[in-house]
């Protein structure tokens, strides 16, 4: 049995309409003042104005800070702990979809432990404890509640970092499907990819084991059985197993890691800005018929035709199918290739992985 360490290190809380409470779970923690890390959408969806009630009605204080976009990266990290820094936060709460968890951790780990985040770079390199902080996802793709880990871009070469630390683990991830219902159908497609890959790629990765793999095998099934059922209005249940399965498969990682398909995604978004779900759906097939002769039956665990299934549910998204309808001519795959053998997630393949390798899933994906 491969040998594993697992720590609880999240409460979760799910349950349709748990935003409301906020303020309670956030004054456990305990917590005096938040720092409320949301995107603009969150602010127009009108999702901020109900957490900072929430907060406000538990007699707490709450400031919020929305300046950053997708794909946060070191400048937003800054500018979040510039922002931050004169107000005496001594909570964080993290509230959309990836972007916001993660620059809500980056913001926490300069806050607390200062200098810039790339000195965060791998993990438990934080001197001192992050601030407690409440993770709300509003997408059911990344999974960034369940982890410790904040993926943050250089803003000047665009390579994603995953920093780490045991303390930037959310206190608590709150779970509330009425927010996950209100996705639109194209973030829907893109975030539930996203998880689905997830699941896939931790099921066989080199440090796949058995909490890794409880965690992997319900994300799939759950998945499997509604991510269908949610792109054609299944509403808030289907939302919010979909939402669950995102935590799962987010789990998953923290116990295990990824693979090729992401390393082979990371350089599309950074050289074409694909949205990363898109990027998953236009690889996840190819690897796993790449990885089959590696993974000794583990594949058909999951499903009989694994990668006739990923396409199937690809199209029903309505994802591309094609790596030149993200803006890739034949002449970039090289450049492409040796980025994505830089990639760390590669590492832990099932199946070794160079930049040969990425040559041949591009080429098959072109």
């Amino acid at each position: 049995m491969t040998p594993f360490t697992s720590h609880a290190r999240t409460t979760v809380v799910c349950e349709a309409g748990a935003l409301g409470r906020l303020g309670e779970l956030a004054r456990a923690l305990p917590c005096t003042h938040a720092l409320l890390v949301a995107d603009e959408g969150m602010v127009r969806a009108g999702f901020v104005a109900r957490a900072v009630r929430a907060l406000d009605g538990a007699g707490l204080r709450a400031t919020s800070w929305h300046a950053f976009g997708e794909n946060p990266d070191t400048d937003a990290a800054e500018a979040g702990r510039a922002f931050a820094e004169p107000l005496g936060v001594d909570g964080i709460v993290g509230l959309g979809g990836g972007s916001s968890l993660d620059a809500a951790k980056a913001v926490n780990f300069l806050l607390t432990n200062g200098g810039v985040i790339e000195d965060y770079w791998g993990y438990g390199k934080a001197r001192r404890p992050l601030l407690p902080m409440i993770a709300i996802p509003t997408t059911t793709g990344t999974g960034s509640e369940a982890q410790s880990y904040a993926v943050i871009s250089d803003a000047r070469t665009h390579r994603k970092m995953a920093c780490g630390d045991p303390s930037a683990a959310a206190k608590i991830a709150l779970l509330d499907a009425e927010l996950a219902a209100s996705q639109p159908r194209s973030v829907l497609a893109a975030s539930g990819y996203d998880a689905v890959a997830h699941a896939v790629e931790t099921w066989v990765s080199t440090r796949a084991n058995a909490m890794s793999g409880c965690f992997a095998r319900e994300a799939w099934r759950l998945l499997e059985g509604h991510f269908e059922r949610a792109l054609n209005g299944g509403g808030i249940e289907a939302a919010g197993r979909m939402q669950v399965a995102s935590y799962f498969a987010g789990a998953a990682i923290e116990h295990s890691m990824l693979g090729a398909a992401h390393a082979c995604a990371n350089p599309l978004t950074q050289r074409y800005n694909t949205t990363h779900g898109h990027a998953l759906a236009l690889l996840l097939p190819h690897v796993v018929r790449w990885n089959t002769p590696a993974v000794h039956g583990r594949y058909a665990e999951l499903h009989p035709e694994l990668a006739l299934r990923l396409e199937e549910l690809r199209d029903a998204a309505g994802l591309p199918a094609r790596l030149s309808a993200a803006g890739a001519a034949i002449d970039d795959l090289a450049e492409l290739s040796e980025r994505a053998a830089e990639q760390w997630t590669g590492t832990f393949n099932p199946r070794k992985f160079d930049a040969a390798a990425a040559m041949e899933l591009y080429l098959c994906a072109y």
